[in-house]
Formats: structure tokens, sequence, C-alpha cells
């Protein structure tokens, strides 16, 4: 292989089960490929992967250092005996946090001469390397264009946000914010027919559908609120409002618990008490934003 093709080598410092993943995905593709985890054990299932002995060698071994601990604060813990051998490196953190966590994480790692990247991967373990595994990254672009060849065998759908480090970060909590509601939902529907004697599975063609009925309206919802005419309602917040009553006596009738969804019905009670009855239902957007247009 000629300097052009030749795998780049890669550290991976973090070996849960993301992690551990990412450095098999690195491995498969003929990456050479450091491991440093806190315990050193977790590294004995990634054969062909050089184990470092500190975190300071693992710094040291490879010119992309690539991250997967839990928070920015781990991160920070984790590398700081290694700060002074981040110099001139590229590091891409992938872990959860939030943007000003991300930021902080900036400042750190470029004030100790390091270039940084901050990611997300947007699937399950067993995802990484797929073609189609989502992975988006904020900070600097000159790290994303010279890593990009390896930084896709993470994930086939692999995107630059922009400049800003905190981007991926924001990217991942506006997007995830939609994860819990949407399995709590599940879940209540799960215990509704469940309480009858019938299974949760019998949900899933119905509820497939519905998910797709909501992804098909995500594109109207999203041009309603960015230009903020919320007048042309496909579904209204008056729609919504029309079925609180019912919706709140729904655990008395079914015997499930929907208590998680009573702030809900108030923000719906807001919206119309603030002139919305009429408007689309993305107008709630409207009371979720702290200042208001």
């Amino acid at each position: 292989m000629n300097a052009m093709t030749t795998p780049a080598p890669v550290t991976v410092i973090g070996l849960g089960s993301m992690g551990t993943a990412l450095a098999g995905a690195f491995i498969a593709a003929g990456h050479p490929t450091t491991v440093w985890n806190r315990t050193a054990r977790k590294a004995e299932s990634l054969t062909g992967a050089a184990r470092a002995t500190s975190v300071e060698a693992a710094v040291a071994a490879s010119p992309l250092v690539i991250t997967c601990l839990t928070t920015y604060d781990d991160t920070l813990e984790a590398l700081g005996p290694a700060a002074a051998a981040l110099a001139g490196r590229a590091l891409v953190t992938l872990n959860s946090g939030t943007p000003a966590g991300a930021r902080r994480m900036a400042e750190w790692a470029t004030g100790h001469g390091a270039r940084f990247l901050d990611g997300a991967v947007k699937n399950v373990p067993s995802a990484v390397g797929a073609p189609d595994t989502l992975l988006y990254y904020g900070g600097d672009k000159t790290v994303f264009d010279e890593y990009e060849t390896t930084l896709r065998v993470l994930g086939g759908d692999t995107v630059h946000l922009g400049d800003d480090s905190d981007l991926a970060a924001l990217y991942e909590m506006a997007v995830g914010s939609t994860l819990l509601p949407a399995l709590l939902g599940f879940f209540q529907g799960a215990a509704m027919v469940r309480a009858r004697g019938l299974e949760a599975s019998t949900l899933l063609p119905y509820s497939a559908k519905w998910f797709e009925m909501i992804i098909s309206l995500l594109p109207v919802f999203a041009k309603e609120i960015d230009s903020g005419d919320y007048t042309e309602a496909a579904s209204s917040v008056g729609v919504f409002h029309a079925a609180l009553a019912e919706e709140r006596t729904l655990g008395q009738e079914s015997g499930v618990d929907n208590s998680w969804q009573f702030p809900m019905y108030d923000l719906v009670e807001r919206a119309v008490a603030a002139g919305h009855r009429d408007h689309s239902v993305s107008a709630l957007t409207e009371l979720l934003t702290r200042t208001p247009r």
C-alpha cells in the first residue's frame, strides 16, 4: 500500500460496549489500533489491538485519538495524566453530555495543543461499521477532512455539522429528546394491552404505522416552526386540547399510571390560553422557547 491508502493508526480510549465496537471496527478495517481502559481486562477480546499500559502511552501511540467514555467529565479525568502527550494530535470525543460540556472539553483539548472534534454515534454498538449507521461531528473541519475515511469505518453515514465544537452535543440532545417520550408512550400502550390479557407484541404493526405517520409530518412541522406561521393547521392545538379530559382519566379506566403525561397536558392548556387553539400543534414549540419570537 502507498501512503495514500495505508490505514491510519488510531487509539481508542474507553472500552465499554460502544468503545469495544469502535475498536473492533478499526481492527477489522486494518487500522493499527491501540486501546486503553482503566480495567485492562476489557481489552482481552480485541484480538489484533495493541494494549497500552497507560493512558499516556495510548495517546502517544497514534496521531488520532478517539475517546468513548460516559461523560465529558469522565473523559477529562481519564485524559488528565496524558495532557502533555496530546500536543499535535487529533482528539475525537464520542461521549454523552451537554453543549456546554463539549465547549469545555474543546477548550481543554486545544489548550493542550490538540485539534478537537466532538461526535456522536447515533446507533447501538452492534451497528458500528454498517453503511447506514449515522455519526455526526462538530469542531475542527481540518480533523474531519484529514480523517474522514478513517471515521467512515465506524459508519457509512458520517456528517460534519460545522466548526462549532458543541454542535454534535447540541444535535445529540435535540434528536435524543424524542427517545424517552416515544418509548414511554409505547410502554404505556404495552401496559394497557397487557392489563387486558393481550400481548405487547400485538401492538407492533400498529405502532410502527403510527411512527411512520409521525415521521411523514415532521417536514411539515419543521417548516411551520422555522417560518413561525402556524395558521395552516392540519392538526391543531385545539384537537389535542379536546381530548385532555379523557386522557387524564385514562389511568383509572385502564389500570396504568399515565401521570408522566400530565406536564404535556399542562403545556397544551397553556398553549390554548396563549391563543394557539386554532394553530398547528407545532406552535407548542413557542411555549418551549425561553425567548419567544
